[in-house]
């Protein structure tokens, strides 16, 4: 498929376990329900994460899928190492404290640092600018994206966009919700523009004609053939 990323949301467990999961319960996505925050790994493990995926997506099943268990972070980071880079979401940290702390020192254990931002092999996104500026504080040398999901247009944005620079090296707001004159203004002030979610291609087509660094979508094999495309003129 050849994304430049591994994507990845952030939940912790009761005895402070960094899960890889959307949501904040496992209701949706196992055959169990409660909160994360109160289960501990060991319960987790128990359910089954993969049966849901081929009763609700039917053409794309396979029997592997079956009875397949919730990652742990530190489970993808033993399985694929510094050979991929990561997009990590601390997805709901006022739910879990210490999870920043926890991250990093994950981070720090498989050596997916770099000198500078440019060098890392982790980025770490958030909807939550405490977040990020906690993860700031303590490793200055990680890139973050702050998320948006109502980022300010026109005369506001100036101010918003230089707060963000303080501790991040990029935005990432949902490509519906911005015009090329925001793109624009994103990159003029030294930020990296990474929106989602770009599924079609001709949203795809579009960010790349208003000039964004990078996007988050389900189809990054489409995205490489708009790319080319993009390149060569067509």
């Amino acid at each position: 498929m050849k994304a430049d990323y591994i994507e990845l949301d952030l939940q912790m467990t009761k005895d402070g376990v960094l899960i890889a999961m959307h949501d904040t319960t496992v209701n949706r996505t196992t055959n169990g329900t409660g909160s994360v925050a109160n289960m501990t790994i060991d319960e987790i493990k128990q359910l089954d994460a993969g049966s849901w995926f081929n009763t609700r997506n039917p053409e794309k099943a396979k029997d592997e899928f079956v009875g397949l268990e919730v990652p742990t972070l530190e489970e993808v980071f033993q399985k694929f190492g510094r050979s991929t880079n990561y997009y990590i979401e601390t997805k709901s940290p006022t739910l879990y404290p210490g999870m920043e702390e926890e991250l990093l020192r994950l981070i720090d254990k498989y050596n997916l640092t770099g000198e500078n931002a440019r060098s890392s092999k982790v980025l770490i996104q958030s909807f939550f600018p405490q977040s990020l500026i906690n993860i700031h504080e303590m490793n200055p040398n990680l890139p973050l994206v702050q998320l948006l999901s109502q980022p300010t247009l026109g005369a506001g944005a100036a101010a918003e966009l230089a707060y963000i620079k303080e501790y991040a090296i990029g935005v990432g707001p949902s490509l519906a919700r911005v015009n090329e004159e925001y793109v624009q203004q994103v990159r003029a002030e030294g930020l990296q523009m990474h929106p989602y979610t770009v599924n079609t291609k001709e949203n795809m087509r579009r960010a790349l004609d208003w000039g964004v660094n990078g996007v988050f979508t389900d189809y990054p094999d489409l995205f490489n053939e708009v790319i080319k495309e993009f390149k060569s003129g067509k």
